[in-house]
């Protein structure tokens, strides 16, 4: 993917915040467009049809969350939320209304660029509609087609359930998924709220797959939100 294609879409009030997010982001090639308000992003995403939208939840019009839920009404372009609010209900309220991933302020340049590279990568493979059929990372590969788990040359067995989460985790690689999704996706809307159902399959899953369970590679817990599962190649 030609990163000088990309267009983006920044949706942030404080000038110093654009100001930065505009030499980042044009220094790596992708093309910017900016709005300094809620409104007047709404009407850029529905006429430049950007490939990304970063998008701060303090806004001086409408509130973060009502633009993500009102994109979310049309399109399918990733959102990344930026905000100094660093309460766990608003990341867990930002990404149910469809955000595809959160980064607190202050942030890291690298984290950002990691971050959009991840979700150009997911879009375009939905937009392809073909799954691959193998997933690696590491030691780890997942063969869908053979529903089969190899970590190190040796062949793991999973039940039903603990395959599903896994596969459902991968599925969104390295992207932050909530807990409410997991349990949605994983077990139906009846369980939506089981938490310790996760946490129990979460403990399996690491005991399984990670040489250190207690300091996990693959399975990120993100505190009061839900899990990330961390690839290593999002960085490429």
């Amino acid at each position: 993917m030609n990163a000088e294609k990309e267009l983006i879409l920044l949706i942030e009030d404080e000038p110093q915040m654009r100001r930065f997010l505009r030499v980042t982001l044009q220094s790596r090639g992708y093309r910017l467009i900016e709005a300094e308000t809620g409104e007047e992003g709404l009407i850029l995403a529905a006429g430049r049809n950007p490939a990304v939208i970063v998008l701060d939840l303090g806004l001086p019009d409408i509130d973060g969350l009502e633009v993500t839920r009102k994109l979310r009404e049309w399109t399918n372009a990733p959102i990344i939320v930026i905000s100094a609010r660093e309460l766990e209900r608003d990341k867990v309220r930002a990404l149910d209304e469809g955000a595809d991933d959160y980064l607190t302020k202050p942030f890291g340049v690298d984290e950002l660029m990691a971050r959009i590279r991840v979700s150009l990568r997911h879009i375009a493979s939905q937009e392809s509609g073909k799954e691959e059929p193998v997933f690696q990372a590491g030691e780890l590969q997942v063969d869908f087609t053979r529903r089969q788990v190899i970590l190190g040359g040796e062949e793991v067995h999973f039940t039903p359930i603990e395959y599903r989460l896994l596969t459902t985790l991968i599925r969104y690689a390295n992207r932050v998924v909530t807990h409410n999704q997991l349990l949605r996706e994983v077990w139906g809307p009846r369980q939506a709220n089981q938490v310790q159902y996760l946490r129990v399959y979460m403990a399996q899953l690491r005991k399984k797959l990670e040489a250190d369970p207690a300091r996990p590679r693959f399975f990120i817990n993100e505190p009061g939100i839900g899990y990330r599962f961390k690839s290593g190649n999002d960085g490429d």
